[in-house]
């Protein structure tokens, strides 16, 4: 355990887990300072940001809006089927997002004004990010749960459910990483805070 250094919480899980959850209370209940990778990324790719030019040299103008912002739906279709420029991609973004988080956790550690920090990736256990969070926790729910909130909430075809579940981790690899497991399968939201106070708390965070 690292001394006297605020501590930083990894939060991961499948999509449709409830991460968002999650986060929302641990932020709003704690005080926590709550950084999520895909923001990161988002901000790292507006104009005039490090991942900007990289990308638009690599995958042309047309990705771009009238704005010239970078259209993510175009982007998405540009390296959606080819594997090679999906690689080119997280080659430019991923280093760039991790180095954006460890100079926020530097700086919050400068400021020394929250109680920890709550840092949230979907790449989490792929991208090592056990170097610089103190744990991991796994966010859990059922499989049919996550199906129906994703075509509830998301719109989600049940084909399109299928081939992004398909490409994610599967549990017993979230588990074998993890060193805290929250289930939040219920629709009863209360027994998942529940279970974040208690891991909290057990865990040291407090």
């Amino acid at each position: 355990m690292r001394q006297n250094k605020i501590k930083v919480l990894g939060i991961t899980g499948g999509i449709g887990t409830g991460k968002s959850t999650v986060l929302d209370y641990i932020g709003k209940m704690y005080h926590a300072r709550v950084i999520q990778a895909d923001q990161a990324a988002h901000l790292l790719m507006e104009p005039g940001q490090v991942c900007y030019y990289k990308i638009v040299e690599s995958f042309g103008s047309g990705i771009l809006r009238g704005d010239q912002k970078i259209d993510r739906e175009k982007m998405a279709a540009v390296v959606f089927s080819d594997k090679e420029k999906l690689k080119r991609l997280n080659q430019i973004v991923h280093p760039a997002v991790k180095e954006y988080i460890i100079a926020e956790i530097k700086r919050e550690r400068g400021n020394g004004t929250v109680p920890f920090i709550v840092l949230e990736a979907a790449l989490l256990i792929e991208d090592h990010y056990e170097s610089i969070c103190d744990e991991f926790w796994y966010v859990y729910a059922d499989e049919d749960v996550r199906r129906q909130r994703l075509m509830q909430y998301r719109g989600y075809t049940a084909e399109k459910v299928k081939q992004v579940m398909k490409n994610q981790l599967r549990e017993n690899v979230f588990r074998q990483h993890c060193q805290f497991v929250i289930d939040n399968s219920s629709n009863i939201v209360e027994n998942t805070y529940e279970q974040i106070d208690r891991g909290l708390i057990e865990h040291e965070f407090l």
